[in-house]
């Protein structure tokens, strides 16, 4: 049954059915009409941002903790633009998002009108998929098929361009729409041959290793990943973009490989003569130089992307599917070979994967001037919040001792900008996460300089009663540069003290200074704000910042500046470089 309506009430509609449930946005010029029929709509809640950047990275948030789409709006040029960074996130993540921007009149596209900006050619290469949409009875389609491109295949952005005139024009709303995307046909079912062939090679393989990335989580393939595991005895490896995909408890669990992950990770990748990489893009954060990356393994790579399979490292067996459909066939496949009775003994590869787990743990060390060591303070939170809880990281040190320090037991437990590197990510990420999964307990692990970028998010979890938690691994630094610097730039930090710590001058009577001061500024933010500064505090502060549930918390952890994230493989050098720690080059020739 056909009804009359403007654009504007086709689009609201339209988001309705589609079953949106937040909208992140911030109205404008070009938007407008579409912010009356929203104020009317008791199905779609809006939040209204304060940055539009906050508003992409809250849907991406509200998309990895929901397992929905989330939504994002913004009005023509720099509305528009502002969304540019965290749909480049969301393309490089592979998270479903749809945003919706108002455009300047259809007939004033092309004139440099105020608040133009070609938005659908801006996004083009970092959108899975773009529309501009030039009149108001395609809304409704528009919409059905941005959420369904969204979300299928390989997910990712899909930016929706609605030109102000279009919004303002009479129309009908007819639902539902017929979604009509000629040559858009994802493959979920991998071919046979393909899996057997890969069930062969891993049942007789003598140094096995799972390589298992974030497309696992995408396709909701987390069970069958532990059957397939079990079932073989292999170790695995979860890259950053998967942590939570197997639980870090687990015996056959090596940890996170590439360029800050475990030593027994790292050199079990390289050591293997077969790597199953399932839902993986074979990443530069990964492999270290490619050319040196697993150099003796034949590769199993299986990919809902085709793109992906080849680009990076040659396949030896190309399997194009959903990870869940793969990972179930390969389960039934090698339970095919096993009684056959083709099953390699793995003891003497274990027992090398073992040692190299038991020499080179993670650890650190404690800073020798006393201050508050960032690792303990990310362990404790950890410990002490527990394993149900969402942790959101910005990027950066602190980033990677959340996903060293932390163990993640379940799915859709740890988020964080991994393709991109977004500093600006957590605040409003967590924020997003919060709505998208009401019942969690959710914290931003941010770093001083991160979490300028978009802390005046806290303002909007203020005042929509978003009760977040933020741990500030405040280090005075932008800690990651710092880390470079002092290991390849002689000491010269050039531009990397942020002024966050006491004393960095004075306030013209002598006095120390934090510019800005964090508790203050989460006051100001309308949030509860707390700082530590000792080890001896750490457990006490987080659990009463634990203890608030109805008003967003700060916790300025003032720590030592001279942490390192080890360990670490240097940027453009192979893994076999990998340094356990500052001068410690792993012994893997004599036998360890």
């Amino acid at each position: 049954m056909s009804e009359s309506v403007n654009g504007a009430q086709s689009l609201v509609r339209s988001l309705e059915e589609v079953g949106a449930e937040v909208v992140f946005g911030i109205p404008g010029g070009a938007i407008l009409p579409a912010y009356d029929p929203l104020y009317d709509s008791t199905r779609v809640r809006h939040v209204l941002v304060r940055h539009e950047q906050g508003a992409g990275h809250a849907a991406e948030g509200y998309a990895q903790a929901s397992g929905k789409i989330g939504v994002c709006m913004a009005t023509s040029g720099p509305g528009a633009t502002n969304l540019v960074t965290p749909i480049a996130d969301a393309f490089l993540d592979s998270v479903p998002i749809v945003a919706i921007t108002g455009q300047v009149p259809f007939a004033s596209i092309g004139t440099d009108a105020f608040q133009e900006a070609d938005i659908s050619g801006i996004t083009l290469p970092i959108t899975k998929h773009n529309f501009l949409v030039q009149h108001a009875e395609q809304i409704p389609r528009t919409i059905a098929e941005a959420f369904y491109l969204a979300g299928s295949g390989r997910p990712g952005p899909v930016l929706v361009d609605i030109p102000k005139d279009v919004l303002q024009a009479a129309t009908t709303f007819d639902w539902p729409p017929v979604i009509d995307l000629p040559g858009y046909r994802p493959v979920l079912k991998p071919h046979g041959k393909q899996i057997r062939e890969a069930a062969r090679l891993i049942a007789s393989a003598q140094r096995p290793v799972l390589y298992v990335g974030g497309g696992v989580l995408k396709a909701r393939a987390v069970a069958e990943l532990r059957t397939l595991a079990e079932l073989t005895g292999i170790p695995l490896v979860t890259t950053l973009m998967a942590r939570g995909a197997f639980p870090d408890s687990h015996r056959q669990h090596l940890g996170m490989p590439g360029m800050h992950g475990t030593v027994a990770a790292v050199t079990a990748l390289q050591k293997a003569d077969l790597l199953i990489a399932l839902g993986t893009r074979f990443d530069d954060r990964v492999t270290g130089r490619l050319d040196s990356f697993a150099p003796h393994a034949t590769v199993i790579h299986a990919d809902i992307d085709p793109a992906e399979i080849g680009k990076n490292r040659i396949a030896d067996v190309p399997i194009v599917g959903d990870a869940r459909e793969v990972i179930t066939d390969l389960i039934t496949a090698i339970k095919a070979e096993y009684a056959e009775g083709t099953r390699a003994d793995l003891t003497g590869w274990w027992q090398q994967v073992d040692r190299w787990r038991e020499v080179y743990p993670l650890g650190y060390e404690e800073p020798t001037d006393g201050a508050l060591a960032p690792q303990y303070v990310i362990e404790r939170l950890g410990k002490i919040a527990g394993p149900d809880t969402i942790f959101a990281a910005g990027v950066g040190q602190h980033q990677m001792w959340a996903a060293q320090f932390i163990s993640y037991e379940n799915p859709y437990t740890w988020l964080n900008s991994g393709g991109a590197g977004t500093m600006g990510y957590a605040v409003p990420a967590a924020m997003g996460a919060k709505l998208g999964a009401p019942d969690k307990l959710v914290w931003a692990i941010d770093g001083d300089g991160c979490f300028q970028m978009t802390n005046q998010e806290l303002a909007t979890c203020a005042i929509e009663g978003i009760p977040i938690k933020v741990a500030v691994i405040n280090n005075g630094n932008l800690g990651m540069v710092r880390q470079w610097q002092t290991l390849f730039y002689e000491q010269r930090y050039s531009n990397t003290e942020l002024g966050t710590h006491a004393p960095v001058g004075g306030s013209g009577q002598g006095s120390p200074r934090r510019i800005p001061d964090f508790v203050k500024l989460a006051d100001a933010l309308g949030c509860v704000g707390l700082r530590c500064e000792s080890a001896d505090e750490v457990d006490a502060t987080i659990e009463k910042a634990m203890s608030i549930d109805d008003q967003p918390v700060v916790v300025d952890f003032t720590v030592g500046k001279d942490a390192m994230v080890w360990p670490m493989v240097a940027a453009g050098t192979s893994n076999d470089d990998i340094l356990a720690a500052r001068g410690v080059r792993p012994d893997f020739q004599a036998g360890v």
